[in-house]
């Protein structure tokens, strides 16, 4: 069984620069969100003409070799997800854009860190950050925008006998663009009765023909082929309905909430807090790992989530690992469901300041909190450290 968590101290792009192309299949990446602070990297910031860059300027200067090695280190089936707030929001986006290429585009995740909002200075209580979302190809890409954690069985209300959960879903596409004129083959009869349920493709005694149309009348098609339908009938059922034009017969779907392999359910592009943890949770959770050492961690539920977007053998690299987030979530998931993801976790020597917690707790540099937690998790939940 291979290690989970490998950490690297150092400067991440010298870092990267030594990886092999394709080495990677999942990035998450949380940089500096430039708010004013500076940013503790060796890079040496210079205008085209020679100037000082300004705050944006060298942020993107920052960045932009930055993605390009994590672009070359990705595999073609891979993604990277990248954290960002409101003061680079829109220039990261437009950066990402031209590293990776606009079509490779998949979400801009809103993601509700601080449910009270930041009641501190002037303007709005922002209560949100932001994850962009791209694929190295978008045609290769793997990732699964669903989750098993966003199902809820309360969109399931029918229950059987024998207690199983499903829900009626219309058999016709109700996706105007589908139509006999673009899908011929799934317009044809089907047989029911709306009275006892069952559905068959040849008439039977008490069915009656039923042909698919939208609720303005007008024809439509079936979700279903002629053989699917065949192979499948205890899955259908016909029923009598109000539509808009009166009572007709129509045939549904049982859709049900226990699938083989399991149940998942789109993601949608907003995460609230309590469904990932916020920053609160987070700096708890890190606090019974390895103390009160960093301010403003991301919560492991936020990677856990990203996590569930991949398989769960993936190589996965978090360039600018901070606490340590992304390699602790890694070997929960791994505990969780017995996958064999591995985290590359690198990170900088910058000095942690004067009179913080972590200072005080020895801790000299941010890598060094980043290494301690995740030689707690190694000890707590298993899965092994290594160090380079």
């Amino acid at each position: 069984m291979r290690v989970w968590n490998t950490f690297v101290e150092g400067d991440n792009l010298e870092v990267l620069a030594g990886l092999p192309p394709g080495s990677v299949d999942l990035v998450y990446a949380d940089p500096p969100y430039n708010t004013g602070n500076g940013f503790a990297y060796a890079d040496r910031f210079r205008s085209a003409d020679g100037r000082r860059a300004g705050r944006h300027e060298a942020w993107l200067a920052m960045m932009r070799p930055r993605l390009v090695e994590l672009h070359r280190v990705l595999d073609p089936a891979g993604a990277i997800f990248v954290s960002i707030d409101d003061n680079e929001a829109a220039r990261l986006r437009l950066l990402m854009d031209e590293v990776f290429g606009e079509e490779c585009f998949l979400a801009q995740v809103v993601v509700n860190l601080n449910a009270k909002g930041r009641q501190l200075g002037r303007g709005f209580a922002t209560d949100h950050e932001y994850l962009l979302v791209y694929a190295r190809d978008a045609r290769r890409c793997v990732l699964d925008a669903s989750s098993p954690d966003s199902v809820d069985s309360a969109d399931f209300p029918e229950v059987t006998g024998d207690g199983r959960r499903f829900r009626h879903l219309p058999l016709r596409n109700t996706n105007k663009k589908f139509n006999p004129a673009t899908a011929p083959t799934l317009h044809f009869p089907v047989y029911g009765d709306p009275d006892g349920g069952q559905v068959a493709l040849a008439p039977f005694p008490g069915a009656v023909e039923v042909t698919p149309v939208f609720g303005d009348g007008t024809p439509a098609v079936w979700r279903w082929s002629a053989p699917r339908i065949e192979a499948r009938p205890e899955d259908l059922v016909c029923r009598e309905i109000r539509g808009l034009r009166g009572r007709r017969v129509d045939v549904f779907q049982r859709d049900w909430l226990e699938l083989p392999g399991g149940r998942r359910k789109k993601l949608r592009t907003i995460w609230h807090a309590e469904e990932i943890g916020s920053t609160d949770t987070a700096v708890a959770e890190l606090k019974q790992t390895v103390g009160h050492v960093f301010e403003s961690p991301k919560p492991t539920g936020l990677l856990r989530r990203v996590l569930q977007t991949m398989p769960d053998d993936v190589r996965v690299l978090d360039p600018f690992a901070g606490s340590g987030t992304t390699g602790h979530a890694v070997a929960l998931a791994n505990a969780a469901d017995g996958g064999s993801r591995h985290c590359l976790s690198i990170n900088w020597a910058e000095p942690t300041r004067p009179g913080t917690h972590a200072a005080r707790a020895g801790l000299a540099t941010v890598a060094d909190i980043t290494r301690a937690r995740l030689r707690a998790v190694a000890e707590q939940v298993g899965g092994g450290l290594e160090e380079r």
